[in-house]
């Protein structure tokens, strides 16, 4: 479903500040996989889901989506192959437009824009159904305007709009980074629950140690913008969080530093 060939990406090139992002980075994804990601700070995490999305070319290197080469396609045009939602819950929605306009937005995503766009009933019936699996009540609130909502209810809003036509490749940038504890935890079950039964392929940025490894059927780790360590199934379901500590210190020849993940943990 995703193949990323020796991608390379260096930003500020030739200056004081030149920052090497990724290194060649190889990827493969296959349908229904769902992949977690960490790393410590400035390890490419989020480059590499830029990268994927189309937000900056690379510099070299391939991305294919379900066999369709994207590298050198504009954001836009990879809309319709890719669902995303990012850590700040107000960038995935439309805060002066109403739940239900918000989903329309997002189940038209890639079809031709007419002067016709309001939500007829079977499309309104439609996104009632979608909302109530979230489990948060809206369903009868679906004329409120987004804005009116919490952080966590946007951000579950959010990956349902993300997921609301099946993407070929859902992308979660620490989509829950910036609630608290309860709701992460419930927008975190609602992902899950989401990718597996829809069969998604995923990947999930994560500074939670423990997420990354109960969550998913492949974690990838990232420094320095490469892939440092690989591992899926059986294998990633025995994983600790001390095991992975010290394979960071084993590929990366030294001490994990991001002060977020070693408090996050557990």
């Amino acid at each position: 479903m995703l193949e990323i060939k020796n991608v390379r990406k260096t930003f500020n090139k030739g200056t004081v500040n030149e920052k090497k992002a990724l290194r060649g980075i190889n990827l493969t994804l296959n349908d229904g996989d769902f992949v977690t990601i960490i790393g410590g700070n400035g390890a490419g995490k989020s480059t590499l889901l830029n990268m994927i999305a189309g937000a900056y070319p690379v510099d070299s290197g391939v991305i294919m989506i379900d066999g369709v080469n994207v590298t050198r396609l504009p954001e836009y045009k990879r809309a319709k192959y890719i669902g995303r939602v990012f850590q700040d819950p107000m960038k995935g929605t439309a805060s002066n437009m109403q739940i239900e306009e918000n989903l329309a937005l997002a189940f038209r995503r890639g079809q031709p824009r007419g002067l016709h766009w309001a939500v007829t009933p079977h499309e309104r019936e439609f996104y009632k159904q979608a909302v109530e699996r979230l489990g948060l009540g809206l369903q009868s609130r679906m004329t409120s305007k987004v804005g009116l909502l919490s952080g966590g209810q946007r951000q579950a809003l959010t990956l349902l709009m993300a997921t609301l036509k099946k993407p070929e490749l859902l992308l979660l940038d620490e989509h829950t980074a910036a609630l608290d504890p309860k709701t992460a935890s419930k927008v975190l079950s609602l992902t899950k629950e989401i990718v597996e039964g829809d069969h998604l392929t995923a990947l999930m940025v994560t500074h939670n140690m423990h997420d990354a490894i109960a969550i998913g059927n492949r974690l990838i780790m990232m420094d320095n913008g490469k892939i440092i360590f690989d591992v899926a199934g059986e294998a990633k379901k025995k994983l600790t969080v001390e095991d992975l500590l010290q394979k960071f210190e084993e590929a990366s020849g030294g001490t994990f530093a991001n002060d977020r993940m070693i408090l996050t943990h557990d």
